[in-house]
């Protein structure tokens, strides 16, 4: 089974530069999640919840670490999960262009 979670949207510290550490900026998140359904199944509300609020919490400086954190916090809480894809973009941080950065995260279950 496959989860999508497409343009996930909201403001968070992201960021080196003295004005990202000051001002939340947007963040643009987009997953895609593999697990085994069975009986059981993960709730794409509680993924979003818990990905908005993990990122809004840690103030990260460097979207890669944000891209890691939050792989290991999805698999920490959803043990059915197989693979992650990952993207977080900040659409404002160029006048001309939206910066992503990106990853594909695969788990022994």
């Amino acid at each position: 089974m496959t989860i999508h979670i497409e343009d996930l949207k909201f403001q968070a510290i992201l960021g080196i530069l003295d004005f990202e550490r000051t001002r939340p900026q947007d963040i643009i998140i987009n997953l895609k999640i593999d697990y085994n359904y069975t009986d059981n199944f993960i709730n794409y509300a509680d993924v979003s919840s818990l990905v908005k609020s993990h990122m809004i919490d840690r103030k990260f400086l460097l979207i890669e670490d944000a891209l890691s954190s939050i792989s290991k916090k999805l698999k920490k809480e959803f043990h059915l999960i197989n693979t992650i894809y990952l993207k977080i973009t900040k659409p404002s941080i160029l006048p001309d262009a939206r910066v992503s950065v990106s990853n594909f995260y695969t788990f022994n279950s």
